[in-house]
C-alpha cells in the first residue's frame, strides 16, 4: 500500500533569481537565457512570443544587471556579427546548478571507492565549509549566526528553533543526491558545519549532529554548547 502522507525531509531548495527584483517577464527571459545559452534575440523571442525589441531591452538590463554576458558570433558572410547572449558566470542559479552537480559526482565517487564513506564525505565538508567561511567574511562574535547566514547563502533555508529544538533545514540543495546517497551527502552537510564552526573558533565536539530526513519538511541541525546558548 502506498504512504500518501507527507515525505519526511525538506524539499529542494528553490532556484536562485538573483539579489535585486526581476518582473515576471524579465524572468521568464532569464530562465530562457540560462537553460539555452548562447541566445539570439531572435530566437528568444520567437520562444517566448515577444517581440524582438521588448526581449533585447529584458536582455540589455539583465546585462547591466551582471546577470548575463553579451557577445557576437561569427558573422555569416558580410553581415554585422549578431549579439548573443548568456547567463554571467557569477549567476547565482548557474553557481547552485554547479555546486549540485560537483556534489552528486563527489557522493557517488565516495560512495563507489571510499573503504569509510561517511568519514571521507565529512572530511570533504570541512574543508568546504572553511572556505565557504572564507568567501563570505569571518564572524567571530556570533558563531551561531554565522552557521545560519553561511547555510542561508547555501540554499538550506535554516529555521532556528533554539537549543531543545535544534535548527530546521527546510530547504536541500542535493535533495536527489542526498536521498540517492544520504550517507554521504548528508555527512558532507555536517562537515559544511562543522568547517563553519572552525572558522570562527567556535566547538565541534559533542553536541553537533545532523539527522536526516527527521520529520515532513526539514532536517535537523544540532549545534554544540556554547553555539546553542543565543536565548538569556
Amino acid at each position: 500500500m502506498l504512504n500518501s502522507g507527507p515525505s519526511l525531509g525538506p524539499p529542494p531548495a528553490r532556484p536562485v533569481t538573483g539579489h535585486v527584483p526581476l518582473s515576471g517577464q524579465r524572468l521568464r527571459v532569464l530562465a530562457y537565457l540560462r537553460e539555452h545559452a548562447p541566445v539570439r534575440t531572435v530566437d528568444a523571442a520567437s520562444r517566448l512570443g515577444l517581440h524582438r525589441n521588448t526581449v533585447r531591452e529584458h536582455l540589455d538590463a539583465l546585462v547591466d544587471l551582471g546577470l548575463a554576458e553579451r557577445g557576437t558570433e561569427p558573422a555569416a558572410g558580410r553581415g554585422r556579427p549578431a549579439a548573443v547572449y548568456r547567463a554571467a558566470a557569477t549567476d547565482p542559479a548557474v553557481a547552485a546548478r554547479d555546486y549540485a552537480s560537483l556534489a552528486t559526482a563527489l557522493a557517488g565517487h565516495i560512495a563507489r571507492t571510499s573503504a569509510e564513506p561517511g568519514r571521507d564525505a565529512r572530511a570533504a565538508g570541512v574543508e568546504w565549509g572553511r572556505e565557504v567561511a572564507e568567501e563570505i567574511g569571518r564572524t567571530d562574535s556570533d558563531p551561531r549566526q554565522a552557521v545560519l547566514d553561511a547555510l542561508t547563502r547555501l540554499g538550506f533555508a535554516p529555521d532556528d528553533e533554539g537549543a531543545e529544538r535544534g535548527v530546521a533545514l527546510r530547504r536541500c540543495p542535493l535533495l536527489d543526491a542526498a536521498r540517492r546517497y544520504p550517507s554521504v551527502v548528508c555527512q558532507v552537510h555536517l562537515g559544511i558545519v562543522e568547517g563553519l564552526l572552525h572558522s570562527v573558533d567556535a566547538p565541534t565536539g559533542p553536541g553537533l549532529d545532523l539527522i536526516p530526513f527527521a520529520e515532513p519538511g526539514a532536517c535537523r541541525l544540532f549545534l554544540p554548547d556554547p553555539v546553542v546558548k543565543t536565548h538569556d
